[in-house]
């Protein structure tokens, strides 16, 4: 992960005099200060911009620091708006308008005209954000005094999202083989995502990867198992089959590593080669920050990469996942989230286990697999799908429980959740607009965080709720069709 940093740009004039301006900017340097000490990334004062020339050289250098994530603003004062217009245009960096101020309360004793020429946050924080909804500029805009917990909050998760932003724009996905063969939703068009999102999607040979694994050395298995041992409980005796998971994993990784990229798909239809479908060998990765997809959806690969960096510590809860099947008993009707083996061992409630079992799918030997229930809370659900001209990302608010069964001769990790607002709303609503079968499954990336991404990147947002019915969605999705026809 690189070093990212976000800059605080801080807006007054020149006609309160030098005593004011003075005192803004040592304001804004103890603010930045302060809450650098909270935030997950440093907030960086830059200026106390009072010109069109200063705020278009501030905006312009953002572009071109690759170590710049976003800008912050904040009007102090009252800060003239046209000289705003062409710093604002130019800028392409994630973009937050933090409307407070430095004091909490008005000190009912003091308050006089120098002290309210000073502390009006409330009127200038209204022209700036006149002219960013004039520019139709894309930006988040976060209200409340800058010490309260709530308000640091909601600034971390943004600039959490604002990174997995620029993460997405440099992300490189490695393809091994192609999609399943007739699968609809694992398509795309990936010239399109890459000049939407950035990501680059190409195809390596599945014979190049077999070529790696025959060049691992015993030494570099050992090492490997030696973490596994670490990591997770032995829960077989076929020790070379684990061994041929590790070798799987470690060229995996080599081969990623060499080209740049930080997510992989796979499928179980292409496995020229290989002994093995990987199983543990993608958990394990998952669990390193990579993004996986089965079939070959590469969309869900980049998208569970990217949400593991926004989350929690950078390699948050976050999980490729896929709707298998429903329990329908009245009064306790619930999802179960699973697949064949490739659930990131992140969302585990506890320490996972390396089982060996049959696979009835890709004619090959029985793979290594870990098991694990996963962790009871509150979630979300995401799927990337193309719309044909549009991106659309479906996100679905979900309660986790404790599996209500034991289902002891299922050998696979898997997630039992309640879906919002009800699981047959839910189900109607997630078909509806469209959402696939494979997701990502996050505990610590939030609904707001991926509404925010889908801002930046410019694309659409779809949120099913505790209050969403089929009826309004219908009529937001027609809405929507009709709002990006015209764009």
């Amino acid at each position: 992960m690189k070093k990212y940093e976000f800059w605080f740009v801080v807006g007054s004039q020149f006609l309160y005099g030098p005593e004011v301006l003075d005192t803004v900017a040592k304001r804004a340097e103890e603010m930045a200060a302060e809450l650098s000490s909270k935030l997950p990334y440093p907030l960086v004062y830059k200026v106390t911009a009072k010109t069109n020339e200063e705020i278009t050289s501030v905006m312009k250098a953002a572009n071109f620091d690759d170590s710049c994530a976003g800008v912050i603003t904040w009007c102090h004062t009252f800060s003239p708006s046209k000289m705003w217009i062409n710093g604002l245009d130019l800028l392409q960096k994630p973009y937050c308008h933090l409307a407070t101020q430095y004091n909490m309360e008005i000190p009912n004793e003091e308050i006089d005209m120098d002290f309210m020429n000073l502390n009006q946050a409330a009127h200038g924080d209204r022209e700036h954000g006149f002219i960013s909804a004039r520019l139709r500029k894309p930006r988040k805009v976060i209200a409340g005094y800058w010490k309260e917990e709530s308000v640091q909050k909601r600034l971390g998760d943004w600039m959490r999202t604002a990174v997995g932003a620029a993460f997405s724009r440099e992300l490189r996905v490695m393809r091994f083989g192609d999609n399943m063969r007739e699968v609809a939703v694992t398509e795309g068009d990936k010239v399109e995502v890459q000049i939407k999102l950035g990501w680059q999607v190409n195809t390596w040979p599945v014979g190049k990867l077999v070529e790696i694994m025959d060049a691992v050395t015993d030494k570099e298995i050992d090492d490997l198992m030696d973490v596994y041992r670490a990591s997770y409980d032995f829960a077989t005796d076929d020790i070379e089959t684990v061994r041929y998971q590790a070798r799987e994993e470690i060229a995996m990784k080599k081969m990623m590593d060499a080209e740049g990229c930080s997510a992989f798909s796979n499928t179980f239809q292409d496995l020229y080669g290989m002994k093995q479908l990987p199983g543990l060998a993608s958990q394990h990765l998952m669990a390193q920050g990579y993004g996986y997809g089965g079939e070959g959806d590469w969309k869900v690969s980049a998208m569970t990469a990217i949400m593991k960096r926004m989350g929690k510590d950078g390699n948050g809860a976050s999980a490729f996942m896929e709707d298998y099947t429903y329990n329908l008993v009245p009064g306790a009707k619930y999802s179960l989230g699973a697949h064949m083996l490739e659930v990131c061992p992140s969302v585990a409630a506890e320490k996972p286990r390396i089982e060996v079992h049959p696979l009835g799918i890709g004619d090959r030997e029985d793979p290594a697999r870990l098991v694990f229930e996963g962790k009871e809370g509150d979630a979300i659900v995401v799927s990337l799908v193309d719309m044909g001209g549009r991106l659309r990302l479906i996100c679905q608010d979900i309660h986790c429980v404790k599996p209500i069964l034991p289902m002891p001769n299922l050998p696979v990790a898997r997630v039992m959740w309640q879906a919002m607002p009800d699981l047959e709303t839910g189900i109607e609503c997630w078909i509806t607009a469209g959402g696939a079968h494979h997701t990502v499954l996050s505990y610590d990336v939030s609904a707001e965080q991926m509404k925010d991404w889908a801002a930046i990147m410019g694309i659409e947002f779809v949120h099913i709720t505790k209050d969403t019915t089929v009826e309004s969605l219908e009529k937001e999705l027609f809405l929507n069709d009709i709002a990006w026809k015209l764009r």
